[in-house]
């Protein structure tokens, strides 16, 4: 068989991974201990990315015709390349997270919904909270001012409640003279 049919499965593998991908983040791995490595691919593998190493002229070839293609400029050295089909912000929050306990992680570039990030883009995405994270903050400042509102009337109701049977104490007292006084005269 021809080298060329030996990687054409890897090529279609690559392609069918980020068909439907979100994001695609390049690191270079070089320095992370293998218990560092394993680490890192267990908490990618939680977050629901695909972390893999790949050929870089493989990856090249995959991408080229895509919304990837802009990272063939940064396909030098060793790469892994971390894919998320779901959070577009998952692999860059992960690899971020985790280069702050292993330096020798490097995040290099990546495509995220559509739009290439150099490094430091990377660092701002890694940033952004994921979208569960700005749905419960939503739902929070929606609730806040409607609970509060609940917790005013609450009070109003507990303090008026007694307020409001003393008025209705005194308007029956004030009642009770005007009706004997209206009954009195027509006898």
């Amino acid at each position: 068989m021809a080298k060329v049919e030996l990687k054409q499965p890897i090529v279609q593998e690559i392609s069918d991974k980020i068909k439907d991908a979100q994001s695609v983040v390049v690191v270079d791995y070089r320095g992370l201990t293998v218990a560092e490595d394993t680490q890192l691919r267990r908490e990618l593998r939680e977050a629901g990315v695909a972390y893999k190493v790949y050929k870089n002229t493989l990856v090249s070839r995959a991408v080229e015709g895509t919304p990837f293609e802009s990272l063939r400029d940064v396909l030098e050295g060793p790469n892994a390349f971390a894919i998320s089909t779901t959070d577009a912000t998952a692999p860059a929050r992960v690899l971020a997270k985790f280069a702050k306990t292993a330096p020798a992680l490097e995040i290099k570039a990546g495509v995220v919904e559509g739009s290439f990030y150099d490094q430091a883009g990377m660092k701002a995405i890694a940033a952004v909270p994921s979208r569960e994270e700005l749905l419960s903050k939503l739902l929070g400042s929606l609730q806040s001012p409607i609970t509060n509102l609940a917790r005013v009337l609450n009070q109003i109701a507990e303090q008026g409640g007694a307020s409001d049977s003393a008025v209705a104490a005194s308007a029956e007292q004030e009642e009770a003279p005007a009706q004997e006084s209206t009954e009195t005269p027509a006898e």
